[in-house]
């Protein structure tokens, strides 16, 4: 019985995941055969054109080549580690020719990217006339690795994976051990008892962080101290700037970690502990690169040389040196390691494979599809959950296999499920008491507290924490654009500068550059967000602020906090039709990420229609807050 309504929910899984997966292809292959170039690099897919600079042969044997765009460089992309790429030629005349080469990206930053090729002569095919681009390609990789993830977990009998399924699906109860608790003295007791938790959970545990709650810390320390139990453990997340974050606390307390994959938080402490950097260091890698040198010049003499047999045997008996050398390294470098940390995705590279660890922690959680943890879980003996379902849901573009349950979690099944297992953090250290109140009321049954440091924290006298201007009475119109971009409200852009212009001057601009008080100008439309951006890059009265000033989505300021945070709703209509501003999670995030002032922009009479907005107009309006 047990068994029956895990595998149930698991096949379920898999029928919604097939459905995101055939919407998802389709829509991509609609977007890459009908959409200009011009679009394509609006919406961050392709970069054109570009120019092809140094090739070579990296740490891990691949070809590999740069490539750098010199137009449209402000332009922000989705260009990712591992993620699949096609390349395309324009002549003369304008017309496009595809270039069947499969290929994948290696590394990137904002205006470089370094490609693997499939061979050294795949690099001719890029040689064209015409000028080159590059665009995203389908991800099946990423599907694939879930849909093998889902069959293992539905097919696992008699092991560990098994008794995982059941514990965290089913209805058969997690254990944990008998242990006296550990004191944090440096810890809140909230996150002390998360920690302990997390140490005495056989299976799984839960750190559940609302905003400012120290969630990061909490799990760090919780690694810190089971690496105190275990020899090593696997760190993983849904996105490579999670992995990255976690990364670099754990590097600071002085633990070794090793980092699959390609940081995107690209600086030289966060590339000394990937995989690629260290390996290059180990200090037998110089024979190994000679190795592949001579192999690589005895495969060009084999064109001129008659007893071509005796070249090959030669070349055979060096590779399988190179290969056993090349295992040396590895192992050397897995055995030496505390953390590995990688993507959930990331955890099926081929340098994972047939690896085990004593405990797996999943940063992230709340935001990663159940399929994609399963790729990790598969990898270990129990599993640690941290995150918050009451904040960013993971990203699903089938609203169809949303709304029949691919955006339900595991870690929201668990915390439904198995409350016994979750530590809730209480005491946040970010925000004003007053623009924490109404998250706290609507998503935490009141239970977050302010830490005493921040709980009056202000800029300025006798101002209010938060407020609400309504854009009705200035009968300002929303805009639809595309479907990609969304909803645009030009005369609210127009009047969100304006008040920031107002606030800056009310503060003091040397008082604002001296304290370097910092800014979030947030909306949750794409649209906004560009218009926003293209006013703030033409007003001159800005501009020596602009360096604390952040313009970005909801998503993008996930994780982030600032000192003064405005946001534009954008929507104004008759109707109160507020679309996806009526996914409450997103506006969590969004009006949490300030520390001491919130500004609302938006048309009161549309917005009000909903509870959600209206109590949060009505604890603006309160006077008394």
């Amino acid at each position: 019985m047990i068994q029956n309504n895990a595998i149930t929910d698991l096949l379920q899984q898999r029928q919604l995941l097939q459905m995101e997966y055939e919407y998802d292809k389709e829509c991509f292959t609609r977007q890459s055969d009908l959409i200009s170039i011009v679009k394509k690099v609006a919406s961050g897919i392709c970069w054109f054109p570009v120019s092809i600079g140094h090739s070579h042969f990296n740490t891990l044997n691949q070809y590999v080549v740069e490539l750098n765009r010199h137009e449209n460089l402000e332009m922000e992309h989705a260009f990712e580690y591992g993620k699949p790429i096609e390349f395309f030629a324009v002549d003369m005349s304008g017309m496009i020719r595809s270039i069947k080469l499969s290929a994948q990206v290696s590394y990137v930053d904002e205006n470089t990217m370094v490609v693997t090729l499939p061979n050294q002569s795949a690099l001719a095919q890029l040689e064209t006339n015409g000028r080159l681009g590059v665009q995203l390609a389908f991800d099946e990789t990423s599907y694939q690795a879930m849909f093998e993830a889902l069959n293992a977990v539905v097919n696992a009998k008699g092991n560990r994976l098994a008794e995982l399924r059941d514990i965290l699906l089913g209805v058969q109860k997690p254990t944990m051990a008998n242990a006296y608790p550990v004191r944090f003295p440096w810890l809140n007791p909230a996150q002390e008892k998360a920690v302990n938790k997390v140490l005495m959970g056989r299976d799984v545990a839960i750190v559940h962080g609302p905003p400012g709650t120290g969630k990061t810390t909490t799990l760090v320390e919780a690694i810190y101290e089971t690496l105190r139990r275990e020899t090593q453990v696997l760190v993983c997340a849904q996105s490579n700037m999670a992995v990255d974050w976690i990364s670099e606390m754990l590097v600071d307390r002085g633990i070794n970690v090793l980092r699959i994959g390609n940081p995107t938080r690209v600086n030289d402490k966060m590339l000394s502990f990937t995989y690629e950097r260290r390996f290059e260091s180990h200090p037998k890698y110089d024979s190994l690169w000679g190795i592949r040198k001579n192999i690589r010049e005895l495969h060009k003499k084999k064109k001129g040389v008659q007893d071509r047999g005796a070249l090959q045997d030669k070349i055979l008996k060096l590779k399988e040196t190179a290969e056993s050398l090349e295992l040396e390294i590895r192992e050397s470098l897995f055995s030496e390691a505390r953390v590995i940390a990688c993507t959930l995705v990331g955890s099926s590279n081929r340098l994972l494979m047939g690896k085990r660890f004593s405990s797996l922690f999943i940063d992230e959680a709340a935001q990663s599809l159940e399929a994609a943890c399963w790729i990790a879980i598969a990898k270990t003996d129990r599993v640690v959950l941290a995150g918050d379902h009451c904040q960013l849901l993971p990203t699903i573009k089938c609203i169809e296999a949303a709304r029949k349950g691919l955006d339900h979690t595991l870690m929201q099944k668990v915390v439904d499920t198995k409350p016994e297992v979750v530590s809730l953090l209480n005491v946040q250290y970010r925000m004003n008491e007053v623009i924490m109140r109404f998250s706290s009321d609507w998503f935490y049954n009141g239970q977050l507290v302010a830490a005493p440091e921040v709980k009056h924290r202000g800029i300025l006298d006798f101002d209010a924490p938060i407020e609400w201007k309504d854009t009705e009475t200035e009968g300002f119109a929303e805009e639809f654009v595309e479907q990609s971009a969304g909803r645009l409200n030009r005369q609210e852009g127009q009047l969100l500068m304006q008040l920031l212009e107002e606030y800056i001057e009310k503060v003091g601009g040397e008082r604002i550059l001296d304290e370097r008080i910092d800014f979030g100008l947030i909306s949750p439309y794409k649209a906004q967000v560009y218009y926003l951006r293209s006013l703030l890059a033409r007003n001159k009265n800005l501009k020596p602020y602009r360096k604390l000033i952040t313009i970005n989505s909801v998503d993008g300021f996930q994780g982030q906090e600032r000192d003064v945070i405005i946001l534009s709703l954008v929507r104004s209509n008759e109707k109160g039709d507020i679309g996806f501003l009526s996914d409450f999670r997103r506006m969590n995030v969004a009006i949490t990420r300030a520390r001491m002032k919130l500004i609302i922009l938006g048309n009161v009479a549309t917005l009000t229609k909903h509870a959600f907005y209206r109590k949060l107009y009505q604890m603006c309006e309160d006077k008394d807050h």
